[in-house]
């Protein structure tokens, strides 16, 4: 039984470490690959351990590592903010 690193999308460490395999060597692509952090958690754990993992497979340190870049949700804006009606 494999650990479970997304709970969202239902990752698992043999997950991430397929993909690493499959030449996916950095967070951006392994997040873009396998829809990590896209959830709804938004990767507060996964994209973490996942760093951790694929630095651990590397065999750097994850300081040493690009940081994931955050993108957050986007939110509905009404028209009247996009016609210039301040009253919302």
């Amino acid at each position: 039984m494999s650990v479970v690193i997304c709970r969202c999308e239902d990752l698992t460490e043999e997950d991430i470490l397929e993909a690493i395999e499959k030449g996916f060597k950095e967070i951006e692509s392994i997040k873009r690959h396998l829809r990590l952090g896209m959830g709804q958690c938004q990767g507060k754990t996964c994209v973490l351990l996942t760093h951790r993992i694929l630095a651990r497979e590397l065999g750097l340190t994850p300081e040493d590592m690009d940081e994931p870049t955050a993108r957050p949700p986007s939110r509905q804006v009404s028209f009247n903010v996009l016609a210039g009606d301040d009253d919302e």
